[in-house]
Parts: structure tokens; sequence; C-alpha cells
């Protein structure tokens, strides 16, 4: 898959693309859907499969320009995450469109000119059924129907997508992480809700306590799940680590803001020196939510917190019979 950042270069022989624009916070179901779609039509076409995202958030950027950046979507994947699952997905091209004040401004002729027909040479545009473009989302799927007639390429919309009656969206995505309900997180997105990450140097105070842990951070301060988490841990060797992970702002010994997920695996891999994590791309899947992040009044009384989460973790893997690697 390739990446492109604000354009994706063309040349002469260059057919264009087939094309499908947003977030895709998550890469959901629904995204899934649209993308095997998308990339069905690349096929029959001749064309590349393309993705137009974006970074920032365009909500993360408005309400920054508020004032208010409490108002912006928690987070559900890194961008790293998103775009593994774009690649999964099949997708040949990805654009990276950064989300800034001109952007905002475009209108919604001039997105279709400068960036549908001159930057991507779009030939066919898949869109979801509540999409909107352009200044003040002046822009809908009537107006982009009828410049796409006029201007010689495809538009198509696709209707919402259900599991069970509920419609597939990031934003159930979010409740579902929110309450911790991670069984319903992973129906919603078709697999564990994970997050990927390298191994980065912390504190040391998990070894202080007596539970080394591997953290990796979280680039968003807004992450759409936060608490104590039984984790399958990936990367480590052939088979996946059972584990308990903390994922938030560690209230205890620092609250400042910055989001890690601190990992402690339940059997560290016998073949792996203790310090082997270190630098290594891992994925964690939180499957389970034991409970919200507690501010605790001493360390002593954190690690003895921390001890009855690798009790419990270790007794919700016993009732599933098979941790993972078994």
């Amino acid at each position: 898959m390739r990446i492109f950042r604000g354009h994706r270069p063309t040349r002469a022989v260059d057919p264009g693309c087939a094309l499908t624009i947003g977030n895709f916070d998550g890469v959901h179901r629904g995204h899934q859907a649209m993308l095997a779609l998308l990339n069905n039509e690349a096929r029959h076409r001749g064309l590349r499969s393309c993705v137009m995202t974006f970074e920032p958030h365009p909500r993360d950027w408005f309400a920054q320009q508020a004032g208010q950046p409490e108002r912006a979507p928690r987070r559900i994947a890194t961008l790293r995450d998103k775009l593994q699952e774009l690649e999964r997905c099949g997708v040949d091209d990805v654009v990276l469109m950064r989300f800034d004040q001109r952007f905002a401004a475009q209108s919604p002729d001039d997105f279709i000119r400068d960036v549908l027909m001159q930057q991507l040479r779009a030939r066919y545009v898949l869109v979801g059924d509540d999409f909107r473009f352009g200044a003040k989302r002046a822009g809908d799927y009537a107006l982009l129907d009828a410049a796409g007639n006029d201007l010689g390429f495809d538009v198509a919309r696709m209707m919402s997508y259900e599991v069970h009656g509920v419609r597939v969206s990031s934003s159930e995505v979010r409740q579902a992480l929110a309450a911790g309900d991670m069984t319903r997180a992973a129906r919603l997105l078709g697999r564990p809700y994970g997050i990927t990450g390298h191994v980065v140097h912390g504190r040391k105070l998990g070894r202080d306590l007596g539970f080394r842990t591997l953290n990796l951070r979280f680039p968003s301060r807004l992450p759409a799940a936060q608490g104590i988490f039984v984790v399958s841990v990936h990367g480590l060797g052939d088979q996946p680590v059972p584990g308990v992970a903390s994922l938030g702002v560690r209230p205890t010994v620092e609250d400042a803001g910055r989001v890690l997920l601190e990992v402690h695996c339940l059997e560290w891999p016998g073949h792996l020196d203790i310090n082997a994590g270190y630098a290594q791309l891992l994925r964690v899947d939180l499957l389970h939510k034991l409970h919200d992040e507690r501010r605790y009044p001493s360390l002593d009384a954190l690690r003895a917190g921390i001890s009855q989460d690798v009790t419990d973790a270790h007794a919700w893997w016993h009732a599933r019979s098979t941790p993972p690697g078994r």
C-alpha cells in the first residue's frame, strides 16, 4: 500500500483512481464493507483503490479552534493502526490530507476541482449516506453526483451497515469502549480492539513495584478506551502472551495528561531476556475491562491494587480455560 501526504502524484499514463473519503477511525465493519465495494469497483475499472483520510480529525481541529479541546472525539485508533487496517482491507493508496484552515475553507466546488480532479484524478467516488464536504459542510451527495455527471466521474453512495439492527459507526464503537463493553466493540470492529506501538522506556516504577511493564504511547490525549484491562500481547514470539494492562494517565504517579498503555505480561516468554521487549513493535488486544483507573493514596496501595488486578486477570484467563499460547 502506498501512502501519500497531501496529494497523490499522477502521471500522464495514470488512469486515475477509485476513491472513498472519510476519517475511518477504527476501520470498523461498516468501513470494511465500503472498502470491499471500493476495491471491487477499482478492479472492475482497472483503477487503483484510494482512500483519502484526514489528520488531525476534522472535529478535533474545529474543537481546538473553538478553544474547547474537550469536545474533540475520543480517538479509537492511532494513525499507525488505521493505516495497518486499511492495508489489511486491500487498499492500494492512502492520501493523508492535513486538515487545517485552508482545507476547511475550501468551497465544495474548489474541493471537487482542486482535490478530486487535479490532485487525485478520481474516476469513481464512493461516499457514505451522511457524507458532507466543503466549507460549512455545504456540499452533499446530490452536489457531488451532479458534478460527476458534468466532469466525467461516477459517484456512488453506500447506505448504513448494520449488525443486529444497530448502525455500525465510529460513534457506536466509542460508546462501547467508553462503557468497557469489549465484546460489543469487537463485534462492531470485526476483531478485538487493539493498539499497536513500539515499546518505550518509562520511569521503571513498575519494576520497583514488582510488576515490570512494557510501555506503549497512545498519541491522543483522548483515547476512546481507558482503564485496566485483561489483554493479549502479540509480537513477543510465535504465540500471544496473556497480560494485564493500564491505559490512561496514571493518576497515582503522574496524571500529567500523557496517555500510556502499560502492559504487564502474566507469563514472560522463556526464550526472551527480560529487557528484550524494548523498541519492539507490539499489538496489544484489550479483551476485558476490569475497572476504571483509580487514584491510590500511596505506592503501597498501588502495589496492592496491581496485585489484585493480576489475580483477577489470571482468574479471567482461567475461566476461559485456554490463555493465548496454550
